[in-house]
């Protein structure tokens, strides 16, 4: 199992990559009254058959041929549900897939949420011809990064230029920290 949940999302947001998605939504809502953590990711990426999204959170089926098993998807699921939380996915060839993946926050067995503004930078330095769209939501108070809205505001300058990529890093830890006052999760 992964230490903390920002690599289950990086993980889980690979697969996106992999599907060849375009845009890749990214959504964690820490809801400290209602005492969960919800974490979403939804991709316009070539999406599963019901048969796939069916054995997904099977250890031994995989869609890639590089190997046989696929830890990722289980081990989320498995993250989640064993805080007394919940996991779906849905999927449909040609329009995408939703993951959604809901801890017991105060939970004993929650693993940390970890570094996500780390995960959301490497994500969007490392796949610049993707747009994502990032809300991180603390107890209603959120914010939101769109890389469409940089895009265009850059004209062709791109994300993973040294200037741009460390604004995007201070962007997304002044805004979490403005939402979540420096509030570990």
């Amino acid at each position: 199992m992964m230490p903390e949940i920002a690599l289950n999302v990086l993980d889980i947001a690979q697969n996106s990559v992999r599907a060849e998605a375009s845009l890749i939504q990214i959504s964690v809502d820490v809801d400290e009254a209602a005492d969960t953590l919800t974490i979403i990711i939804e991709d316009n990426g070539c999406g599963m058959t019901a048969e796939q999204t069916a054995r997904v959170t099977d250890p031994f089926f995989t869609t890639r041929t590089t190997r046989k098993i696929g830890l990722g998807v289980p081990f989320f699921k498995m993250a989640a549900e064993s805080t007394g939380g919940s996991f779906s996915i849905q999927s449909e060839p040609g329009v995408g897939t939703k993951v959604t993946a809901v801890f017991g926050l105060s939970h004993i067995d929650r693993m940390p949420l970890g570094d996500m503004n780390g995960t959301i930078y490497t994500l969007i330095t490392f796949n610049t011809q993707i747009d994502f769209l990032y809300t991180y939501t603390f107890n209603q108070r959120s914010f939101t990064l769109d890389t469409r809205e940089f895009k265009n505001i850059l004209e062709g300058v791109p994300l993973n230029n040294p200037e741009v990529s460390e604004y995007i890093r201070q962007f997304l830890n002044e805004n979490s920290h403005e939402v979540d006052g420096g509030a570990v999760v």
